[in-house]
């Protein structure tokens, strides 16, 4: 690239496991995004302290200071990935990258380095091992030369990994001329000490803020809810939870309309643990109009150096407004809160349900959050389309009332939000509309008009029913939509729902218009009128006995081709539960869908061949199929005339 180097599948290294995702680095900075979407970490040149490499097993390791003393470690790079960094960062950003050797000897003797909130131990000139300090929970003497250090109990860790680190302990001898002690104070007190200055660890353990009794609908339960300097505390009855601040993503602040509840939730990656459930979400629910009064429990010190413009001393207002702005100060999470979109009501949200469970769509500026249960949030990015559907197939005067949305994503993912009211369509589509995702509905980018006569006419043919029924009939292309055999490539877990792209002729029901044209020529204008509710729902009433025989799938019809992904993923997928047993179905889905991403054309041949003979497969059946169709469709007529 022009600007900078692209570096794909490189590890973000922290207590939550390793993460792989793309790295870059540019004139402006380094970024690095999480793969399949989550954590970002963006860093400007202005704010890099140091960057340093290091040779680790099989690997090259590339570490990252911030001014504030942050650090973040990347792995993954190649030999010659270290000159060609190297010579770029020290052009585009005049910082020159230091080089570091790993100490393998196993001695447990040497010095210790403490850089910023960085413990770093060497053996000689070579590192062995470095934590950071806003990892430890508290440190304390023990007997007279021993300085124990206990790390925090991180839930978000358990998401990846088997093992974290729980404590760990130093011997300093009296003779260490490193940290020289007096009459009051040996070596090992002034080690303790320095640790004290530097480590988040507070006041015994004592939370910068406490919140009492919040309600919490995922995990559900009544916590106090702990703010600390370096992570928050969700103490329950039944659970306790700790969560690093470096584990939230982002905060959302989601008012509910005409109930006294706003919805505050905390998105994590990676995710809080409880059994084998996984929470990316934590969402607390607050009461709107109650005032607080909050006094931070902070020195004066961190406020005017570390916390400067982000916290002030004491909070009074609405307590979800509140606990909003202390987190963010304390995690440096950024919030979302609604954005344009207004229901017909005057609300930020519409309800809805999603597998079964009613709730609430949130359509945001970037995507959309239906809460409570499950939260799910979806990023305008991971779409493929989106499709509005009439609700129920029975023609209902109820079902008419209502309308589906359907979302389908990139990785082939599809989430099906129902039971949406019909007067919440023309602000719901103006709103997806505006933020330019593709709409299946509009066809050839036909007029708004076309979809919306879906929901605004009781009496009006309903497209995805008609699909439906055409489909039964064996009308349906057999060939697959190129935009959406594009997208598939970007990961997912296919299922045998996702050949359902049709072409706009199959969609566009010519055959059937054709009659329907004719017999409306031939009736008065007074007869037209009168019946055009019923020509509409069943049509006339010689074609009602044929449209009522396609209402049912033929279990005969040949069984759709699958792609060369799909052939992958049932190929895969039971050696990868194998070798990752903790993993969900979606997280199955994301690493099929890269690795297909990532495999060369020479890899996919396989599966792209059993593709190819499939397809072949499907159309010969499928003209065998529709022939013999056919010939029972003109039986039947013949039947239907003699009678």
């Amino acid at each position: 690239m022009a600007d900078g180097h692209l570096f794909n599948n490189i590890l973000l290294r922290g207590r939550g496991g390793n993460n792989p995702g793309q790295f870059r680095v540019h004139s402006g900075g380094i970024a690095w995004k999480k793969l399949g979407g989550g954590k970002v970490v963006e860093v400007e040149k202005t704010d890099i302290a140091d960057v340093t490499w290091m040779k680790v097993p099989r690997t090259y390791q590339f570490r990252v200071r911030t001014k504030e003393g942050l650090f973040y470690k990347f792995t993954g790079f190649r030999e010659q990935d270290v000159s060609n960094l190297t010579n770029f960062i020290q052009k585009s950003m005049g910082i020159t990258a230091q080089e570091k050797q790993l100490s393998v000897s196993g001695h447990n003797w040497g010095e210790v380095d403490i850089s910023g909130n960085v413990l770093t131990f060497m053996v000689g000139s070579k590192q062995a091992f470095e934590v950071s300090l806003s990892d430890v929970a508290q440190s304390e003497l023990q007997g007279k030369n021993d300085v124990y250090l206990e790390f925090h109990v991180d839930d978000t860790a358990g998401a990846n990994e088997k093992d974290s680190l729980v404590d760990l302990s130093f011997h300093i001898p009296n003779s260490n001329t490193q940290y020289i002690g007096d009459e009051s104070r040996n070596a090992a007190q002034v080690f303790l000490d320095k640790i004290l200055s530097m480590a988040d660890v507070g006041s015994n353990d004592e939370s910068v803020v406490t919140f009492e009794g919040i309600a919490i609908l995922t995990p559900r339960g009544r916590y106090n809810v702990e703010l600390h300097l370096s992570f928050l505390r969700l103490q329950g009855q039944a659970n306790d939870f700790k969560i690093q601040f470096s584990s939230v993503v982002r905060l959302f602040l989601l008012p509910k309309f005409n109930q006294p509840h706003t919805f505050v939730v905390v998105t994590l990656d990676p995710p809080i643990r409880k059994g084998l459930t996984l929470y990316p979400h934590i969402v607390l629910q607050f009461e709107t109009d109650n005032v607080i009064e909050k006094t931070l429990s902070i020195s004066e010190d961190l406020l005017a150096t570390r916390y400067k413009d982000r916290l002030e001393a004491s909070y009074k207002g609405l307590i979800h407004e509140v606990f909003t702005l202390i987190l963010r100060g304390l995690s440096g999470a950024k919030v979302t809160r609604p954005g344009k979109f207004r229901s017909c009501q005057g609300g930020y949200a519409v309800k809805s349900s999603l597998k079964a469970e009613d709730g609430i769509l949130y359509p945001l500026e970037k995507g959309f959050f239906f809460l409570p249960r499950p939260p799910t949030l979806i990023l305008h990015d991971e779409i493929d389309y989106v499709e509005f559907e009439r609700h129920g197939a029975g023609g209902s005067s109820v079902s008419s009332h209502y309308f589906d949305l359907l979302v389908k994503l990139k990785n082939d993912q599809e989430h099906l939000f129902r039971n949406i009211q019909r007067n919440e369509y023309h602000n719901l589509f103006d709103s997806i509309n505006a933020k330019g995702l593709k709409i299946m509905n509009l066809g050839d980018g036909k007029a708004t008009k076309g979809v919306a006569s879906v929901f605004e006419d009781d009496d009006a043919v309903d497209p995805h029913l008609e699909r439906i029924k055409k489909q039964a009939g064996g009308e349906d292309s057999d060939e697959e939509d190129e935009d959406f055999v594009a997208e598939m490539d970007d990961g997912g877990s296919p299922t045998d729902d996702s050949g359902e792209e049709e072409s706009d002729a199959s969609e566009s029901g010519e055959e059937k218009d054709k009659p329907v044209k004719k017999d409306s020529k031939k009736e008065p204008a007074a007869a037209k009128s009168s019946s055009s509710k019923k020509k509409s729902k069943d049509g006339d009433e010689e074609g009602s006995k044929k449209r009522k025989q396609k209402k049912k799938k033929d279990p005969n019809a040949p069984k759709r081709a699958m792609s060369g992904f799909m052939f992958f993923s049932n190929t895969e997928r039971e050696n990868l539960k194998r070798s990752h047993p903790g993993m969900s179905f979606t997280e199955v889905g994301r690493a099929l869908g890269e690795r297909w991403k990532k495999m060369t054309a020479e890899e996919k041949e396989p599966y792209e061949s059993m593709a190819k003979a499939d397809s072949k497969r499907y159309k010969e059946a499928m003209a065998g199929y529709k022939s013999g169709a056919s010939a029972m469709n003109v039986d039947s007529d013949n039947g239907s005339d003699g009678e």
